[in-house]
């Protein structure tokens, strides 16, 4: 057995050769050589199967071991709380394009730290965490509203080409930071300000300086998700969501021709082809949108996708389906209704 002087970090070589003589040091009472294995062992990173077998081994080796085990010990709910909040103002105060992989690293992490899976979410969240997500995340928009509102100035003008990484970082932002919203249950926020840019962003999309079909892309897939919100009874005037269809059903209808017939081997363009999931449930967005609103704007909305070049989609069949029952059995509806009125006064 080696001597305490004689035991150095090459001798010991990794925590799993650590742990070994850990073992049998402690069989055999060996302080020196313990205390010099636990060292190791504490300062050492760990990879996860050693992290596991650490948690196996560790425990029953009694007092004196508890700075190894220091590395998984559960953090208090304060400093969960602190970190969260330092990392949801960075992540959206749009950092250089140079620390683009840390600030989706730091996305990804804040969605974990809301994940249920087999364990609870690691953050609690409180009025104070919704506040100040809902702070930053306006704070984010609003900034992108200013680059959409200087751009549609000029719709084509070129020397907003460089600007499109840019744009698209903000695209990629927003749409992880509803996601955010919608865990807190607190969107309608978010909801209102894009249904406020939405001619905007259509203008863009559709100019000369914007328009590419990747764009075109990353802004339906976030008008997407705020469609699938109004959709599924996000309370809008009527006027609002009828725009909303004026706006995005044609838009998604040119898109979902330009994906279509673009090149197998474009960027992006292959996996959205195969995303059959993503285009039935917009359609289904659709669908629910315009049987929310009158009767003869629904009329009006059927007519002009009948008429169109490509009513193969959207396809509004349940909407026509429903509209036509609807209407047939209105005036049969609306006079039971007056008879009981009537009997009533």
């Amino acid at each position: 057995m080696y001597s305490s002087s004689e035991l150095g970090i090459s001798d010991l070589g990794s925590v799993k050769n650590a742990l070994g003589i850990l073992r049998v040091a402690v069989e055999l009472g060996c302080t020196e050589i313990i205390s010099s294995c636990v060292d190791y062992i504490e300062a050492a990173p760990w990879e996860e199967s050693e992290e596991e077998e650490i948690l196996k081994v560790i425990p029953s080796m009694g007092s004196g071991m508890e700075r190894i085990l220091a590395h998984l010990q559960p953090v208090d709910p304060v400093s969960i709380h602190k970190l969260f909040l330092s990392a949801i103002r960075f992540v959206t105060s749009s950092p250089l394009a140079t620390m683009n992989d840390l600030k989706t690293s730091a996305q990804e992490q804040l969605e974990y730290m809301l994940t249920e899976d087999d364990d609870a979410p690691l953050l609690i969240v409180d009025d104070e965490v919704k506040s100040e997500a809902k702070q930053c995340i306006s704070t984010l928009f609003s900034r992108f509203q200013i680059m959409v509102t200087s751009a549609t100035v000029d719709v084509d003008c070129s020397t907003w080409e460089g600007t499109l990484e840019l744009f698209k970082s903000y695209l990629s932002d927003l749409s992880w930071a509803y996601q955010i919203l919608t865990k807190f249950e607190c969107s309608k926020e978010f909801i209102s300000s894009w249904v406020e840019i939405s001619p905007n962003m259509v203008k863009l999309a559709e100019s000369t300086a914007f328009s590419s079909t990747g764009m075109e892309l990353k802004i339906l897939e976030l008008s997407a998700k705020v469609l699938e919100a109004i959709g599924c009874g996000v309370i809008l005037p009527t006027v609002t969501r009828l725009r909303m269809v004026e706006l995005w059903l044609p838009f998604s209808r040119s898109v979902k021709r330009a994906v279509d017939s673009s090149p197998s081997d474009e960027e992006n363009e292959l996996l959205v082809k195969s995303d059959g999931e993503f285009w039935q449930s917009l359609e289904s967005s659709f669908i629910s949108i315009i049987l929310t609103l009158p009767s003869t704007d629904q009329a009006k909305i059927l007519r002009e996708w009948l008429e169109s070049e490509d009513a193969k989609y959207p396809d509004l069949g349940e909407a026509f389906e429903v509209w036509c029952y609807r209407s047939k059995v209105a005036r049969r509806r609306l006079g039971l209704v007056d008879e009981r009125n009537s009997s009533t006064e």
